[in-house]
């Protein structure tokens, strides 16, 4: 496993969050997920603000796992927040929720949720679930944390790996 792999998980309810953290040990994650209890710690995490401005202690995650219901700032909330900063949108979101309303399915879908896995009961599937997810993640292009020199600033040339022939 990616030991440079940074996710960051919103989760309010304890059973949850061990339960997250041990999937993963089993799983092969070097570094433990850094576990957060609502939204707002979620947001202040990515952002980098109060207690986790420190980028070496916390680092920019590279994957949120975020819980919808939680206290005082909700999943859709942080999912809102990272729609209203663009630099911030780097950041893959999961939702990982006991709803299985296609309400909370399509709207967190709306807010840019980049995939909605439901929690099963049993921690057999609870754990095979997380162990897909790493072995789809450890796949993927993994981007930075945004710096000026990396932004999504809307892209100039957006057909610069494309061109249209009319010749034939």
């Amino acid at each position: 496993m990616d030991s440079s792999l940074c996710i960051l998980v919103a989760e309010d309810n304890d059973n949850d969050a061990f339960l997250i953290q041990r999937a993963f040990k089993n799983h092969g994650l070097v570094r433990p997920p850094y576990i957060v209890e609502d939204g707002a710690e979620a947001i202040a995490y990515i952002a980098g603000e109060a207690r986790f401005s420190d980028r070496l202690a916390f680092p920019f995650p590279n994957l949120l796992i975020l819980d919808l219901k939680m206290p005082r700032v909700d999943g859709f909330q942080v999912l809102e927040w990272l729609k209203d900063h663009p630099d911030f949108r780097v950041v893959p979101t999961i939702i990982w929720s006991s709803s299985v309303d296609l309400r909370d399915v399509k709207h967190a879908y709306c807010l840019g949720a980049n995939g909605y896995l439901c929690k099963p009961s049993d921690f057999g599937e609870f754990e095979r679930k997380l162990g897909r997810l790493l072995a789809f993640w450890e796949d993927c292009e993994k981007l930075p944390p945004p710096t000026a020199e990396f932004s999504c600033d809307p892209i100039e040339d957006r057909h610069h790996f494309t061109s249209v022939h009319k010749d034939g």
